[in-house]
């Protein structure tokens, strides 16, 4: 790609990270992705594509899915890009989904468990119902996703499962009870795992984002300290996920 074509290139992809689309491609590696319509798991799906994985793509909003993957597949022509409408608390639907991505792949190197969601609001008003929405989201969605992850790595002899939980695991903030639980059960979920596949040639990373500018605490205005932008901070979680790192706060807390 030429010298003019690099504007262009910036104009389909707004504000999502890229490399320069000039340079030689990568060799395709493959990663799956839940949770990848906004916010994070957007700029992770760019950023995929961006250090040449070929990506498989999913959420609930479709529409948004063929957005994404029409700017990216014009940004990263040498990369496949599939998308596919997901809801991670359907887990028999998450398992047929990973498989179908596995098949089309030939096989998956990665599967990134984001999907999330969470509800502000404070215990004893009346709010179980959307409370255990969170959880079933943000810990037993992201439990079938690993799950099916881990049952498809096992027969290939290998693979990373990539959680990502939050820093508000390890401290709970009042009125985001349901979401601070859920990541803190995921985060032990992961490190039970981690024992579990020891020396398997199946690695596990836990990320824990900490304040990353995205629609999920946008709410919170100026009370998030550290914030970073949705960019950074998927460079910066790629950055720790292909150093295989077990454990990773995005960004970190001097």
């Amino acid at each position: 790609m030429n010298g003019t074509a690099l504007p262009t290139a910036r104009r389909l992809l707004g504000k999502l990270p890229f490399v320069d689309p000039g340079r030689p491609p990568l060799p395709a590696r493959t990663a799956f992705l839940t949770g990848a319509s906004s916010g994070i798991g957007k700029a992770l799906a760019a950023e995929l594509c961006a250090r040449g994985y070929d990506v498989y793509l999913t959420a609930r909003r479709i529409e948004v899915l063929e957005e994404l993957r029409a700017r990216l597949t014009a940004a990263f022509p040498q990369r496949s890009v599939t998308v596919a409408a997901l809801d991670v608390t359907e887990h028999e639907a998450v398992v047929r989904t990973v498989d179908d991505a596995a098949r089309q792949f030939g096989g998956l190197g990665m599967v990134i468990a984001n999907a999330g969601a969470d509800d502000w609001g404070n215990i004893g008003e009346g709010r179980f119902e959307a409370h255990r929405a969170v959880v079933d989201v943000n810990l037993l969605g992201a439990m079938a996703t690993i799950d099916a992850a881990v049952a498809h790595f096992s027969s290939k002899g290998g693979g990373q499962v990539v959680g990502l939980t939050s820093v508000v695991a390890a401290a709970g903030l009042p009125g985001a009870a349901p979401y601070c639980a859920s990541k803190a059960g995921l985060t032990t979920y992961l490190q039970s795992l981690r024992g579990e596949l020891w020396n398997s040639g199946i690695t596990v990373t836990t990320v824990a984002p900490g304040y990353i500018d995205t629609p999920i605490n946008e709410s919170l205005g100026d009370k998030r300290p550290f914030l970073i932008d949705t960019l950074t901070g998927a460079r910066k979680i790629m950055d720790r996920i292909e150093a295989g790192a077990a454990h990773a706060t995005v960004p970190r807390v001097p």
